[in-house]
Formats: structure tokens, C-alpha cells, sequence
């Protein structure tokens, strides 16, 4: 007779499908618990710049494009108005102290100057009318009073004589007194004309002492109005180069006018532009140094435009030495300005990162260098170069400093 046999629940087929649920149970539960859970993002390696944090001496500069200018710089201003009449020299002409650059005509000037001078020669002809008239004054008021004094000596001897004559009763005291009244009326003549020679004497002269002042003011006027003729010539005021002129013959140009400029040629500064943020860290004194043929050339900014213009503000720096040989007027290059002195730091060089995160965060790659991860750290200074690292990076770390725009906001990066 036959026996059923009972079926085995521990099959070979059970055994794997249990133990295969349960590792994939266990799987599911460590990757629930366990597994990494960041925002991911695949990018390719090579497209990217990897740089290495470093610790070193950390330079707080900034680099400004300088033009090379002359030390010193005259504006050729007109003095005087009028239009151009000839021209002698062009812009970028070497000059000399009186070199005469252009000549200018003013009509009215000139008519002021003839008419002036006539009005002096007026003068003069006046004054010395005044004093001949004076003296032909004074020889006939001489000659009336010498014939006054004759005629009162005569008065008086006849006076005299019918005085005694009168006391011995020899003429009559009508006669007498006639005689006395004569004398007496003469005497009072020649004093009136005596004060009225003096008065006439003391007025001519004023008159010729008022014409000698008149002359002398109008002598001074004359004088100043021929300088101003003399400046309708434009000339050099020094040594130097005509670097511009900014007229041509037949222009019409104003009192005060610029019409160029000459550039000294002695000595050079450099003249650069800083950005505004940097205003209140750039003064007087402060150095540089400008790169010139392989050498380094010290430099100190000796004035500050305060004025700001399109965000940016002007610095003039002079040559601590020598100005190196072969540099040009125009001629632009990079300036490196010192803004404070060497110290140690750890250092992370400059980036496009910079733009997106602003400094708080960078992408560090994790060891093995399969991946970058995000890391939040803390920047300090910076100088065209480098960064100054305050906290969450150290020397060694390896860090994507290009631009982080296409990256989104994924917390791995995954070569």
C-alpha cells in the first residue's frame, strides 16, 4: 500500500526567495536610513577649474590701468579776444620760453589804444600851452607891477613934498590931500595886484599839476593797453610741447578762452582711475609700484581728485626715483596699489564662484575626487589673486572656483 509523504516547507526555491526578499527588505531599509539624500547634479570635470587652498603671505593691493601724463601741464588761455589772424605753430611742436604760437586781431582794442593816445597828446599839447601862458602870465604881471611901482613912487615923493609943504603952509590942504589920496589909493593897487599875481600864479600852477597827473594816469592806461596789444601774440610760457591747439586762423575767440595747452617735459606722473569703492582707503602717500620693462618702479599717489564720475574717482602719482627711460605720454599700463602691508593667511585664489555665492559657500571636493560637495565658509580681503580665507577651509582643500551658474542649487557635484 502506498504512503503519502509530506511536502518539505523548507524548499531549496523557498529558502531563496525568502532570504532574496529579505535582502532586498534590508537593502530598501538602509537606503531609507542610511543613503545619501542631497540634490545631485553630474557635471564633467573638465569643464570646470579645481584650485588647491594654500596658506602664504597675503598681499591687500589692487591693480588700476594708469596713463602716463607730464608733471606739469599749461593751459594756453587767451588774455585778450579777437580772431585769429596767423597761426605759426601746430599742436605736438616743440617750443621754447616766447615762442610765438599765434597772433590775434582786435579792431576795437586798437581803436581804443589810437584814440587814448591822441587824447594824451591832447594833454601834453595843453600842458605845455598852460605853462607858456604861465610864463607869458607872469612876465606881464611883471611888467604891470613894475610900472604900478613906479607910478606909486611917484605918488609917494609927490606926497612927501606937500606933506612939508603943507606944515609951512606953502599949498593949500585940498592940494594935500588930493596928493594923499593918490598915493594912498596906489599903495592899496599894488597889494591887490601883488595877491591877485599870486592867486593867478598859484592857479596855473594846479592846472599844470592836475594836466601832469592827467598825463601820467592816461601814460599808465597807454601802457597797460599796449601790454594788451602785445598779448593779442600768443606765447609760450616755458619750455615744453605744444601737445594741443585748439584754433585755426580765422576762429573768433574770447577773453579768457582755452585755446591749448604745453606740456612740460621734464618729469612724468601717472594718472589712474579706482573704482568709488575703494574711496575712503586711498590718500596721499600711499604706494605703488608700476612695471616697466622687466623692472618694478616705486611710485606715491600725491593727490586725490575727490570727484567721482561714473562710479570711479582719479589718483596723480609721481616716481619715488628715477622715471624709467622710454615711457610716452599717453602710454597706459597696470599699476598695482598697495593698500596694506604683508601677513600670513590661508589663501583660496579668485574665481567666478565668487558672483554666485558671494563668498558664503564653494564647492570642496570630497577625498577620492569623485565628487564636490557644498561647504559654507567665511572670505576675508581680497586682492586680484587670491582671497583671504577666514573659516571653513584649510591648506590642502581642493576647491571649484569657475562660475557656479549652471550648477542650480544641487548640493553634489558628481564627476
Amino acid at each position: 500500500m502506498d504512503r503519502q509523504l509530506k511536502k518539505k516547507f523548507w524548499t531549496k526555491q523557498r529558502i531563496f526567495l525568502i532570504g532574496g526578499g529579505g535582502v532586498l527588505l534590508l537593502l530598501i531599509l538602509w537606503s531609507f536610513i542610511f543613503a545619501d539624500k542631497r540634490s545631485k547634479l553630474n557635471v564633467e570635470k573638465d569643464k570646470i577649474t579645481i584650485s588647491t587652498v594654500s596658506k602664504g603671505s597675503f598681499d591687500e593691493y589692487i591693480v588700476v590701468t594708469a596713463v602716463v601724463h607730464p608733471l606739469k601741464t599749461i593751459r594756453l588761455d587767451a588774455i585778450e579776444g579777437g580772431y585769429v589772424a596767423q597761426k605759426y605753430l601746430d599742436g605736438g611742436s616743440m617750443v621754447k620760453r616766447g615762442d610765438s604760437i599765434l597772433r590775434l586781431e582786435n579792431q576795437r582794442l586798437m581803436m581804443d589804444f589810437v584814440n587814448r593816445e591822441t587824447e594824451m597828446y591832447r594833454l601834453i599839447n595843453e600842458l605845455q600851452n598852460t605853462r607858456l601862458r604861465l610864463r607869458q602870465d607872469r612876465f606881464a604881471l611883471e611888467k604891470a607891477l613894475s610900472d604900478l611901482d613906479y607910478q606909486v613912487d611917484q605918488a609917494k615923493d609927490l606926497f612927501d613934498r606937500n606933506q612939508k609943504l603943507f606944515k609951512d603952509k606953502v599949498v593949500a590942504e585940498q592940494e594935500f590931500l588930493r596928493t594923499k589920496r593918490d598915493y594912498e589909493k596906489l599903495a592899496r593897487q599894488r597889494e591887490i595886484e601883488v595877491k591877485s599875481q599870486a592867486y593867478q600864479i598859484e592857479n596855473s600852477q594846479a592846472q599844470i599839476a592836475q594836466l601832469e597827473g592827467t598825463i601820467a594816469r592816461t601814460q599808465r592806461n597807454l601802457s597797460m593797453m599796449k601790454e594788451n596789444l602785445n598779448n593779442l601774440v600768443v606765447r609760450a610760457p616755458l619750455d615744453g610741447q605744444l601737445s594741443s591747439i585748439n584754433v585755426e586762423v580765422g576762429t573768433s575767440i574770447m577773453a579768457g578762452q582755452n585755446i591749448g595747452q604745453i606740456d612740460d617735459l621734464d618729469g612724468f606722473k601717472m594718472r589712474a582711475e579706482v573704482d568709488e569703492h575703494y574711496i575712503s582707503r586711498i590718500f596721499a602717500g600711499l604706494k605703488a609700484i608700476f612695471e616697466f620693462n622687466g623692472k618694478n618702479n616705486d611710485m606715491v599717489i600725491t593727490k586725490v581728485y575727490p570727484e567721482v564720475k561714473n562710479g570711479r574717482f582719479e589718483v596723480d602719482m609721481n616716481f619715488s626715483g628715477v622715471v624709467p627711460e622710454g615711457i610716452r605720454r599717453g602710454q597706459s599700463s597696470p599699476v598695482r596699489l598697495e593698500l596694506g602691508k604683508s601677513s600670513s593667511a590661508v589663501l583660496l585664489p579668485v574665481g567666478g564662484f565668487f558672483s554666485d555665492t558671494g563668498g558664503n559657500w564653494v564647492y570642496v571636493v570630497e577625498k577620492g575626487g569623485g565628487r564636490a560637495a557644498k561647504r559654507n565658509i567665511s572670505l576675508g580681503r581680497k586682492n586680484p589673486v587670491y582671497f583671504e580665507v577666514l573659516e571653513g577651509l584649510q591648506p590642502g582643500d581642493q576647491v571649484i572656483t569657475s562660475s557656479y551658474e549652471n550648477f542650480g542649487n544641487k548640493e553634489v557635484l558628481e564627476f
